[in-house]
Parts: C-alpha cells; structure tokens; sequence
C-alpha cells in the first residue's frame, strides 16, 4: 500500500523515552484490514511508516537471547558479562572496545598457552650447552647504556644539528617543548607506569604521527612502562610507523625491556612474548631491529635464544626477508647463538636462493681452523642444512662438508650428517646431463 502522504508544516514525531518505546513495542496494536477505508489510520496514521516485529519473531529472538545467557552462565558463573560484541556496542562510538578486552584475552591465551606448551617465554636450558655457548661469546662487549641514554644521546644529536642550522640561517635557537605538552606526556607516564588493562590516552595512541616522536617517547620514560603497555605500545608502533622508525623503537624500546626481563626473571613475561609476536607484523623490521642486533652483540644467551627464536617458528615470515636474515646471520661473526637461529630458519623449508644456500655452507666451512669444541647446536644447524637442502648443494660443496665432519665430528650426529650428504643427488648433475644432452 502506497505510503500516506503527511501535511504540509507537520514535523517529525517527537522521540519517545527508550522504556517508553519497548512498552509500546511489547503492548498488542490493532491491525487494520488491508485496502479497507481508514486503513492508513488503523495502521499508526502513515500507512505503514513504523514497523514492528510480529510476535512470533519476538518470541524467538527472546528465545535465543536467554539460551545465549543460560550458555554463557553455564560456563561462566551466575552473572557472566556481557559478549564482546554486546560490551563494544554498550561502549559508544570512538571508545576502544579492542583495548577494554585485551587484558583477559591476554590472560586466558596465558592460561591454555601454558597448558598446551605453545607459549615460549618459560625454557630449560642445559648447563653444558650453556657454558659451550658462552665459550664463543665476547668476551669484551660494549657498555650496555640505559634506554633513557640512547634515546637522549639521539635526540641531543638531532637538536644539535637542527639548532646549528636555525641558527645559521635566521640566528634563532630551536624552540622548546610546549609546557602544556610536557604536563600531558608526563600524566601519560604515570598511567603507563601502572596500566594492567582498558583504553590507553588519545595522547599516547598520536606519537607514531608525530615527527619528534622519540623525544615524545623518551618524555613517558619506556623503562618504567609495565608489560602489558610495552605490548599495547608495540601494536601500535608497529602498525602506524614506517619501517625504518619501526625499527628504532624495536631496537632502542623493546629489546633492552626484553633482555632486561630475561636476565632478571630466567624467563619473558607473556605480555613481552606477545609483543615479540606483534613486532613480526614487520619483518624487515624485526629482523633489522632485534634478531641481527642481538646476534652483533656477542652476548646473546642460549636462553634468550631460544625464547626469541621460538618467535620465528610459530609465526609465518615471508621468504625474502628470512632469506636475507640467514644471509646476514651466515656471513656475521659467530657468537654461539648463531646456530639456533639458523637451525630454526633452515627448519622452515624455504626455497633458497643459491646464494643464500652457497653463503651457509661457506659458514660452516669457515671452521675448519677452529680448535675449540663446538656446541652440539653447531652440529644440529649442520645436520638441518643436510637435510633440508642435500639435493640442492654442489659435489664439491658435499666434498667439503665432508671433509669437515673428520676435523669437527660429533657421536651421534656426524654419522647422520654424512649419510645424507653421501645419498643424495647435487645439484650440479642436471646441469651436466643437460649439457650431455645438447
């Protein structure tokens, strides 16, 4: 029926109460016969305009409402909240409903994690690989500077040099900080000093945009942040910033909090592992900003290790950048640590380039001056190149490895190492049954 045309100069109906409007959707209404006279006005005077549901569809929403909070007291307890997605809607526009849940996701990911043993933060190490490790280790590293050193020797480096060239050019010095702007930064400081759950300030959530953003960063002071804002942080530095500013944050932010944590507690604290997982959204990135310096350094632990590389094998990782990663960790100064990561990324199975493959066997050949007994992780890294890649090595390559099994050679696992390379094809034998062939 053809919707009923209101008068000229007649306004909009005005808005009942909400409990007001549920009675009146819950109160009988009369139906008026169809295309009978004064059916318009039977029906609520605009021929149709307001439309109700019908009792029975009624009766089954509600039917499927209080099953879905039987279920949810059923597993929950009497009293169980609300569902995500009818919190988020309670929640109003511009709220972060994501951050408000994160906290017990978080926990209860925690809880099966640790039941099922996916969760990496917590190892065992063995004392003798320990100290093997720690054998290849530098033995005078570099002073380790606090956070707040690094990021304030750059941000005096770039004042620096900003200042020298205002002043050259309009002999004015470079204007500071707002007052206003430090008071806000400082109470972010205090929230994420004590943050366990629930939205993060606006004034946080903008520093990414900001192109100061590490004096900005250095004014919250990261070292005091708790866990759970070092993984808020991470989510949403590693999402708005650059690649290369991903970078700095993960190198100068969250591998000093992590390596701190390690040390301190024998294990990484879930929210930090979490982190770790969320920084991967940039591949380039992490490798650039945490695994490659952490190799460089020369200090890397067996435990920290294992905990960061068990990172790379949960977690999918595009063949260039991890082709470029074992290229770089191949070609660097071996340190112990070395052989995990390698291990971990050969296990995966990529489709290698040669060069890639060619630079890993020069790695292990490399030690056949060495005079100090390996660690049965250098052995295991050798074993995964032979297995994963046999048929894509060279004769001679093969030779070689061989050779090196008699100056380097373990039990259990050399055998092993030289019955793969020994029955396998090479790769440089299609070539010559091609050039046979021609």
């Amino acid at each position: 029926m053809p919707k009923a045309r209101r008068a000229r100069g007649s306004g909009p109906a005005p808005a009942l109460p909400l409990a007001e409007q549920i009675l009146q959707d819950a109160a009988p209404r009369a139906r008026g016969k169809r295309g009978g006279p004064g059916g318009a006005e039977e029906q609520g005077g605009d021929g149709g305009g307001d439309e109700f549901v019908d009792a029975r569809l009624s009766r089954r929403i509600l039917e499927q409402a209080r099953r879905q909070q039987e279920e949810l007291e059923a597993e929950h307890g009497p009293g169980a909240p609300a569902a995500p997605r009818q919190r988020s809607a309670l929640l109003g526009p511009g709220s972060d409903s994501e951050d408000d849940e994160e906290w017990p996701s978080l926990e209860k990911a925690a809880a099966a994690a640790g039941r099922s043993g996916d969760y990496g933060g917590e190892v065992e190490v063995d004392p003798e690989d320990e100290k093997a490790i720690e054998m290849f280790m530098n033995k005078n590293p570099p002073l380790r500077r606090t956070l707040a050193d690094i990021i304030m020797e750059k941000i005096t480096e770039k004042q620096t040099e900003v200042e020298t060239a205002l002043s050259e050019i309009s002999g004015c010095p470079m204007p500071q900080l707002d007052p206003r702007v430090l008071e806000v930064y400082r109470g972010v400081r205090e929230v994420l000093s004590k943050y366990r759950s629930g939205k993060l300030p606006k004034a946080f959530k903008i520093i990414p945009a900001l192109s100061n953003w590490e004096q900005i960063l250095y004014i919250t002071e990261p070292e005091t942040w708790t866990a759970a804002a070092m993984y808020q942080a991470t989510r949403i530095f590693s999402s708005n910033l650059k690649e290369r500013m991903a970078q700095r944050f993960y190198n100068l932010v969250l591998l000093p909090r992590i390596r701190d944590d390690i040390a301190e507690y024998k294990r990484l604290n879930f929210h930090l592992y979490m982190a770790l997982k969320k920084a991967l959204f940039k591949p380039a990135a992490w490798f650039k900003g945490i695994l490659i310096p952490l190799c460089e350094s020369g200090t890397c632990t067996l435990r920290e290790a294992i905990i960061i590389g068990s990172i790379l094998t949960k977690c999918s990782i595009p063949v260039l950048h991890s082709s470029a990663a074992l290229l770089k960790l191949a070609e660097m100064q071996y340190s112990g640590a070395n052989s995990i990561f390698l291990r971990l990324l050969i296990d995966k199975k990529y489709a290698l380039p040669f060069r890639v493959l060619d630079a890993l066997v020069f790695h292990f050949l490399a030690f056949r001056t060495e005079r100090r007994p390996l660690p049965v992780l250098w052995h295991q890294s050798l074993l995964a190149l032979a297995q994963r890649y046999k048929e894509d090595l060279s004769s001679e390559q093969k030779e070689a490895l061989l050779e090196l099994l008699k100056f380097h050679s373990h039990p259990q696992l050399s055998p092993e190492i030289r019955r793969e390379l020994m029955n396998s094809k090479t790769r440089d034998v299609e070539g010559e049954q091609a050039a046979a062939m021609e």
